[in-house]
């Protein structure tokens, strides 16, 4: 009769599963501490940078630039941002800047934005002469296409048309937005020859143009205005009347 010996473990495996449990019993013991070390560190990694860039000169205001305009403008434009050197820029506030900025007359358009690591870029748009405005002392305006006067000038600049109020009255906002819309309405290859306008009232508008001087009228009806004109201008009339377009007047 035969016996089937039974195997036991032996001492050695016994004492090796007894290590890999409690391998595996610390380790689930020490998960929590580590992940709890992990995200220390992760927090003390955001505060630190966070630290850096907002509340130190690392990553602080050590330019500005001016783009749009350049020389004694530039210089002037610049002289308005109105932010120590070295504050970090995540804390500059580009609103106010701009605020700063629109007050210059000359300035149309402003916008700033950060430039990392350590310049604030101020973009801005420069008003453009549309007319100039010869007041009854003589002195020269300059004036935009929304009717904002932003320098005095000794001399017109080239192709800019000079706008005069008839008598000793000053341009009243009216005409000067008659005078505007004159130059507006105009398809350019028109108002690039006009040279001067002279405003008697917001519906009484002059100008010269190829050696013809043109009255204009008011607003009214431009489209037929110029349409009339076009077809005047190639006449010898020294002075062409267009204010009222179904019945024009030449001389």
């Amino acid at each position: 009769m035969s016996h089937t010996a039974t195997r036991r473990p032996g001492a050695r495996g016994l004492e090796s599963s007894a290590s890999r449990f409690r391998e595996r019993a610390l380790a689930r013991r020490r998960r929590p501490w580590l992940r709890g070390l992990a995200a220390l560190v992760v927090l003390a990694l955001v505060a630190g940078t966070g630290w850096l860039v907002g509340w130190t000169g690392a990553l602080g205001v050590h330019d500005v630039e001016v783009v749009g305009v350049s020389g004694a403008e530039a210089a002037a434009v610049r002289e308005l941002v109105d932010v120590p050197t070295g504050t970090p820029l995540v804390r500059v506030d580009t609103a106010a800047v701009e605020t700063d900025v629109r007050t210059r007359v000359t300035v149309a358009e402003v916008s700033v934005r950060r430039s990392w690591p350590r310049t604030l870029v101020v973009d801005v748009v420069p008003r453009v002469p549309a007319i100039v405005v010869k007041n009854p002392q003589g002195r020269l305006e300059v004036v935009d296409a929304t009717g904002v006067s932003f320098g005095s000038v000794d001399k017109a600049p080239t192709g800019v048309p000079v706008v005069t109020a008839t008598g000793s009255r000053a341009m009243t906002p009216e005409a000067l937005q008659a005078a505007l819309a004159l130059l507006r309405d105009l398809p350019s290859d028109l108002s690039d020859d006009v040279r001067s306008v002279t405003v008697s009232s917001a519906d009484l508008v002059t100008f010269t143009l190829r050696g013809k001087t043109v009255v204009w009228g008011g607003e009214d009806e431009s489209a037929l205005k110029i349409r009339v004109l076009r077809a005047l201008l190639t006449t010898k009339a020294k002075t062409v009347d267009v204010s009222a377009p179904d019945t024009p007047v030449t001389r």
